[in-house]
């Protein structure tokens, strides 16, 4: 029997949780690894190896196990996200799991879209993945070495799979970073326009130890926005829904591109409508990503711990959420993004 198959019955469905300060949290982002096949500046320091450190992760078992709990407290949005998640070998399996659980409404996936993409994208669609997000910081080949260490070829070979496993919806994600993809931001936006994918342009954030942060390479989103301005015009949507998280969406006329802002630093307003937690892939539930609280969950579910437990630990972390991050307040994180999870 498959281990799947040896997972104790949901928690009766609930209604989505909400944390101290009023906001409904039903969206869980999942690391099921913190290895990943590329090297990217802004998230992985120079050898980093924490894996080598930490054999933990946690097993099939275990993530469905807590997926389950989640779902049982409402949790209605699912995302696997690493490291790269697609370097760990059973993340069909892991896909078929998820989809199966009542509960689960809405499950994608983030990825660099490097080599595994292509040939995965078709069984990740069978499983039930409906949506992917690519990360593109770059279209030209040594630039997006530079950035990524990894080859840009086999990211487009990952989109063109992506699109034809037909997928409710494919986007890219395009870091900002200053004196390194400026030159890039049209191109980008062009060739999102020409596939019909919608393009977010994602404030840096310091969310990697020193080594791997630079605050010289940051780029408010308004700055791309006037500059993006100054070709077409920038128009609203604001009942665009694309998805769970905080991009703001507009149309580019004439092209018809369609590109959100993410500005963790600039938008005053940006946490006020946050929806979602992070379990990391060694266990830790971790309400918010710039800040240092988590809940041990692999801890609890190690000793067997009961789901009226497991429950009342989820509980807490939602509880305990805080109302904004520290990233404009001096935050230096523990361990970097490729640790806590995209």
């Amino acid at each position: 029997m498959s281990e799947t198959h040896c997972l104790p019955p949901p928690l009766r469905s609930a209604a989505p949780a909400a944390d101290g300060f009023g906001r409904t949290v039903d969206y869980l982002r999942l690391s099921i690894t913190d290895r990943c096949n590329e090297r990217c500046l802004y998230c992985m320091p120079a050898g980093y190896r924490g894996w080598a450190q930490r054999p933990d992760h946690l097993t099939t078992v275990e993530v469905l196990h807590l997926v389950r709990v989640a779902a049982g407290l409402g949790f209605r949005k699912f995302r696997l996200t690493g490291g790269e998640p697609l370097v760990r070998a059973d993340v069909v399996e892991l896909v078929r799991g998820m989809a199966a659980i009542p509960g689960v409404q809405a499950l994608g996936l983030s990825t660099n879209g490097t080599t595994r993409l292509a040939p995965l994208a078709r069984p990740l669609r069978a499983a039930g993945l409906r949506t992917v997000n690519i990360s593109l910081d770059a279209l030209e080949p040594g630039l997006y070495r530079r950035i990524t260490g990894g080859e840009v070829a086999t990211v487009l070979a990952g989109i063109r799979a992506a699109l034809s496993a037909g997928f409710e919806r494919v986007k890219l994600n395009a870091v900002l970073l200053r004196g390194l993809n400026e030159g890039e931001w049209w191109p980008l936006v062009r060739f999102a326009a020409e596939h019909g994918l919608p393009l977010r342009f994602i404030e840096l954030m310091p969310v990697s130890r020193a080594d791997g942060w630079n605050a010289a390479h940051f780029v408010p989103v308004t700055e791309v926005m006037a500059r993006l301005a100054e070709r077409e015009r920038l128009i609203p949507l604001p009942d665009s829904r694309l998805g769970h998280g905080p991009a703001r969406y507009y149309r580019l006329e004439p092209s018809g591109a369609v590109v959100g802002f993410i500005g963790a630093l600039t938008n005053r307003h940006f946490c006020e409508t946050c929806n979602r937690v992070r379990l990391t892939a060694d266990g830790r539930l971790r309400p918010c990503l710039g800040n240092h609280g988590e809940v041990d969950l692999r801890q609890a579910l190690r000793r067997q711990a009961g789901e009226a437990e497991l429950a009342a630990l989820w509980r807490q972390a939602v509880a305990h959420k805080p109302e904004g991050h520290l990233f404009r307040d001096g935050y230096t994180p523990c361990r970097p993004m490729v640790a806590v999870g995209g």
